[in-house]
């Protein structure tokens, strides 16, 4: 390992604050917002002190964060910005206008209930809710893969072949607020893994004046939403050469999800972020009592990695879908019904069940993940599925 590599305890937003200091972007907009509030905070002070380059544009509202970070993107500067759950939510229609537009923006949102009543814990209903935004979505289970992310997403956003802005997620206050030991990369190295922002089609180009967000009638308009989708399917092949190129930095590797243990599985979950630590500790003590479990911990949800999930998980007997945010469509969560999808065609598909669970940053221990794995034994023992969709949590 690099004698430039640093080890270091911060929180997730410390992390990610750093990672951006480092990635030192030419414009960043901030509005606060609980648990992400800390991140621009943080940077803020960089910015003060003179540690970065950036212009930091102080604004009124998370609408005119993302409306100030597209016109700094398209103008060709690298932009960045930061948001949470209501935050998000009024980005929305912004949200639609950077991807149209095809701007590299990188935002870490730090998932955080959707208000009403309000919350301000985590689960993940704010950026579920925006998957059909045409951003391409990082998950990350701790303030090292949140780190380690949002360096990578610049590099991803940036390639010519994507140019669709990037949003990585990660746990509010679970991620976010807890010290974690991680292991930073050399401020040189990070920049040179980036490199220099060069803009294709920069908005203050007078040599080469363009209209961006143009009225588009019927007569192009399918064309351009055809090449935004188009680019969604080569950002498959990008996320995986950054990862590649990442590991060579940082002795990390990544890629469209992790498994954990799932070489010999019968039985796995599939969940997000912070939670596939707990069910980390109880898969090894399943596996120490001789069962056959697994992890399978998704890290890219835009693009969806459909062939890749159903190959891992086609030989397994049972799989529980744990999603922490509800899509109100009675079939379950946003992960189960992508994967449940993907499994349509497929002559080998294990029994699948989905479960709602950790709304409003409830809690979700070890016992409630070994009562996943239970109804997983149980339906395979029935040959069946006991209840395709269920609250793991829900008091009676």
């Amino acid at each position: 390992m690099s004698a430039e590599h640093k080890y270091v305890g911060m929180t997730g937003n410390e992390a990610v604050a750093h990672a951006i200091k480092q990635i030192n972007p030419d414009v960043i907009a901030a509005y606060p917002i609980t648990p992400q509030t800390d991140v621009v905070q943080y940077y803020s002070q960089f910015v003060a002190d003179g540690e970065v380059g950036t212009e930091m544009v102080t604004v009124e509202s998370e609408h005119s964060a993302m409306s100030a970070t597209i016109g700094a993107s398209a103008a060709g500067a690298r932009a960045m910005t930061a948001t949470s759950s209501q935050g998000l939510a009024l980005m929305w229609e912004m949200l639609h206008i950077a991807a149209g537009d095809r701007l590299p923006i990188v935002m870490p949102v730090v998932n955080r209930a959707l208000s009403s009543p309000i919350n301000i814990h985590c689960d993940h209903s704010d950026t579920m809710g925006s998957l059909t935004t045409g951003w391409i979505q990082l998950y990350s289970e701790n303030a090292q893969e949140a780190y380690d992310n949002t360096i990578q997403a610049v590099k991803i956003a940036e390639d010519p072949r994507v140019l669709l802005p990037v949003m990585v997620c990660y746990d509010g206050f679970i991620t976010s607020h807890a010290v974690d030991n991680l292991e930073l990369l050399d401020t040189e190295v990070v920049r040179q893994f980036v490199g220099q922002y060069k803009p294709q089609r920069p908005l203050l180009n007078l040599d080469d004046p363009i209209t961006v967000g143009p009225l588009v009638l019927p007569d192009y308009y399918t064309e351009i939403r055809a090449q935004e989708s188009e680019a969604m399917v080569r950002s498959r092949e990008v996320i995986l050469e950054v990862a590649r190129e990442f590991e060579k930095i940082s002795g990390r590797r990544y890629g469209f999800f992790e498994e954990y243990k799932m070489d010999d599985a019968e039985r796995a979950i599939v969940v997000l972020s912070s939670t596939a630590g707990t069910t980390k500790a109880v898969v090894d003590q399943l596996r120490a009592k001789g069962e056959k479990v697994g992890l399978l911990k998704p890290r890219v949800v835009r693009p969806f990695p459909a062939k890749e999930l159903v190959e891992a998980l086609s030989g397994l007997k049972a799989v529980a879908v744990m999603d922490r945010a509800e899509t109100f469509s009675t079939q379950g969560g946003q992960i189960f019904t992508e994967l449940r999808a993907a499994f349509y065609a497929e002559p080998k598909r294990p029994l699948m069940r989905g479960y709602i669970f950790g709304l409003g940053g409830r809690d979700t221990t070890t016992r409630e993940i070994k009562r996943v794995f239970d109804d997983l034994s149980s339906d395979i023992e029935r040959g069946r599925v006991g209840q395709l969709v269920s609250y793991l949590d829900v008091r009676a």
